[in-house]
């Protein structure tokens, strides 16, 4: 005798308006932090390029500044998907 299971049924988490919108503006200052670290970088290897080593140390520090800003607003996005 063959036994079936019923499927069971999925929670579908709630998110509210305002939750959407904060998820939304944390992805959009992300993709802004990420953007201006990549210019950073661009603007050090050009100085590197150039021999002006000490614009290209300036340039660097800036960038990784912007990617810890990045990675701080992406940790507060997982816990916003977290809680769905």
């Amino acid at each position: 005798m063959a036994t079936t299971t019923t499927p069971q049924k999925e929670e579908k988490k709630t998110t509210f308006p305002i939750d959407k919108q904060k998820n939304v503006d944390n992805h959009k200052k992300i993709a802004t932090h990420l953007g201006t670290a990549a210019k950073h970088l661009e603007d050090a290897a050009k100085h590197h390029q150039a021999d002006n080593h000490e614009k290209a140390a300036l340039s660097t520090v800036k960038s990784q500044g912007h990617l810890l800003l990045a990675n701080e607003a992406q940790k507060e996005n997982a816990k916003n998907h977290a809680k769905g």
